[in-house]
């Protein structure tokens, strides 16, 4: 069953004592958190003790995570999995698959086989592809089906949009919303919903989502579909009524023993990204916060992964727990890998600002560590403590510098 099963059973969950360890604090802390839903640990149960256990939540080092997948015309599963390496070698705690062509199932297979943190997914991607060409071909089975393959082949969390009802698809659809729907899952669940006069099977059917999820011990990833796509929809009516949504089903997640966390918003002004943070935080009770981003500003594509970090670091700093990197790619193509190791970078800057901010215990012992050695012109121990440990070396190494003195001052 699910790690919160086994600890309130009194069983041993494998991988507990190791995130504890990672995290600098007790094992039963810990487990009390994640009993309290403030906590996840993103691992399925079949593969405890394979994935590094990451513990996501309050009062952890923010985490990051990394979105690679493949597509019908501009990606392979070869560069992918180059893009996978890439992304654990700059420190992603995380990784999402969101392929949208070629073989879903092979590309899902080889990523699980290979990746070493929580590898992630959002199964309507899955099911609309399988559907072909017509979304509203898809079936309510199909889609939950998919939910229950995924999680029996072993991914660790998923993005379910079960917070978008029907109601709410139809009101966003009427909207003058300046960007409208810019959740893919979002947009594909409402399509069906108006073609088919029916509920989302994913907030109908939410109670077989949360059997197989416990069963395989799946982090439920609960997705906003209704989030802001620009900085003028950001806090408007739709995604105020889905966040009440949301918190509605961390508490079904909780009662039945499976682990949560929430999706929060894409594009808000920096002075209201605090705001919506604890807003979230508030109404979803503490449950882990995912972001993406935000993006503080809609004029910056070629430039995003800038955008996303300034305003990915209030939102750590205001209590988001998770943060999903967005790349200088966004808004205008598929990252390459060299774009996945520098959003990753970015987004690592970002959650590293939030801890400092938040005082996590000995968030700031490696930026004190950093000082020492800079005061010390010991650039050994600069290039040892920086996030990117080659990128300075390689610079210095360009320009010629001479090994003892200071880039700025001589």
């Amino acid at each position: 069953m699910s790690t919160i099963d086994d600890i309130r059973a009194g069983r041993e969950v494998v991988g507990l004592a190791e995130a504890a360890v990672a995290e600098g604090v007790g094992v039963d802390a810990l487990a009390e958190a994640i009993l309290a839903g403030r906590v996840a640990i993103l691992a399925n149960r079949s593969r405890r003790g394979v994935v590094r256990p990451v513990a996501v939540g309050e009062g952890l080092r923010t985490k990051v995570n990394a979105n690679i997948g493949a597509s019908e015309d501009a990606s392979s599963p070869e560069e992918e999995l180059r893009k996978l390496d890439a992304a654990v070698r700059a420190g992603a705690d995380g990784v999402m698959d969101l392929s949208t062509g070629g073989d879903l199932v092979a590309m899902r297979r080889a990523l699980l086989a290979l990746c070493p943190v929580p590898l992630g997914t959002v199964p309507v991607y899955e099911a609309a592809v399988r559907a072909g060409a017509a979304v509203e071909e898809m079936t309510a089975d199909d889609l939950l089906g998919v939910v229950r393959r995924q999680a029996e082949e072993g991914v660790d969390f998923q993005t379910i949009h079960a917070a978008l009802t029907r109601e709410q698809a139809e009101s966003a659809l009427a909207s003058d919303r300046l960007a409208g729907i810019v959740s893919r899952g979002g947009a594909l669940l409402a399509a069906w919903m108006v073609a088919h006069d029916a509920e989302n099977p994913l907030f109908e059917r939410f109670d077989e989502v949360l059997e197989v999820c416990r069963r395989h011990d799946v982090t439920i990833s609960l997705g906003d579909s209704l989030r802001p796509g620009a900085l003028a929809d950001a806090g408007d009516g739709l995604q105020t009524r889905e966040a009440r949504v949301l918190g509605e089903l961390v508490r079904r997640c909780r009662d039945a023993g499976v682990q949560a966390m929430v999706e929060g918003p894409g594009h808000v002004p920096l002075h209201r990204v605090a705001s919506q943070i604890r807003d979230l935080k508030e109404a979803c009770d503490g449950a882990p916060l995912y972001v993406l981003g935000p993006l503080v500003v809609d004029i910056a594509p070629g430039y995003d992964h800038i955008t996303a970090s300034i305003g990915g670091a209030a939102a750590a700093a205001a209590g988001a727990d998770f943060l999903c990197y967005v790349t200088r790619a966004e808004h205008v193509c598929l990252p390459d890998t060299d774009d996945v190791a520098e959003g990753v970078i970015a987004a690592r800057i970002a959650a590293h600002a939030g801890d400092i901010a938040k005082a996590i215990p000995g968030a700031r012992d490696r930026d004190d560590a950093m000082s020492r050695a800079r005061k010390a012109l010991d650039w050994e121990a600069q290039y040892a403590f920086a996030l990117d440990h080659l990128r300075p070396r390689e610079m210095r190494r360009r320009a010629g510098a001479e090994e003892g003195a200071c880039a700025m001052c001589g």
